[in-house]
């Protein structure tokens, strides 16, 4: 049985250096490995969504979303966190 535990991330904001780089620093902080990331940019509008395995117990769910959402007001943009669980129960119905 696999119990590992995954976050969706969205970023959307105009573009700039070090967008990429905060977040994954805010995810390394919290002991997250990023599985998978695409990132575009349209128009100077930067658009990211990446997987996270989130299992470390060195850093809860509440505790990433909440880092995530301190450095979205500081930087300008919207970043959404959300448990993979949503999605992966969506395709089940």
């Amino acid at each position: 049985m696999n119990d590992m535990k995954k976050a969706v991330v969205t970023v959307l904001g105009f573009d700039r250096k070090g967008i990429i780089a905060k977040v994954s620093a805010v995810l390394y902080e919290c002991d997250a490995n990023i599985l998978d990331i695409s990132q575009t940019i349209v128009s100077g509008l930067f658009n990211m969504v990446l997987v996270a395995d989130i299992s470390s117990p060195e850093c809860p769910f509440d505790a990433i979303s909440s880092r995530l959402s301190k450095l979205a007001e500081d930087l300008g943009l919207q970043i959404r966190v959300q448990r993979s669980e949503i999605f992966e129960a969506m395709h089940q119905i």
